[in-house]
């Protein structure tokens, strides 16, 4: 099972800032309306996808020689999170399925 607290990324503690921010201040956010959770879903999936595909591209720059090796661990890191927490997250909604699943009716 994935360690959530090893995972850290600028996206999510500014995310996570902003929105104690907003609960603090009592303030409505400004700019536009929130997302719906589909949404959410999907353009996260599609950042993953993104993300892996990026470190698939600067493994093949770093193999002809076209990037340095910085870029390519830097690239190879960010695909293995993203990866990982794919996995997390698969694991966590199949879990919740399983847990519905055994609910009385």
């Amino acid at each position: 099972m994935t360690d959530f607290s090893a995972i850290r990324s600028s996206y999510v503690e500014a995310a996570y800032a902003k929105t104690v921010q907003g609960e603090t201040r009592g303030a409505k956010p400004a700019g536009p309306a929130p997302k719906d959770f589909a949404q959410m879903v999907g353009d996260a999936a599609s950042q993953a996808v993104d993300s892996v595909r990026e470190g698939d591209q600067m493994a093949i720059k770093g193999l002809t020689g076209q990037a340095s090796l910085q870029e390519v661990v830097q690239a190879t890191m960010a695909m293995e999170q993203t990866v990982q927490v794919s996995v997390a997250l698969r694991d966590k909604l199949v879990e919740a399925y399983q847990e519905v699943m055994r609910m009385p009716v």
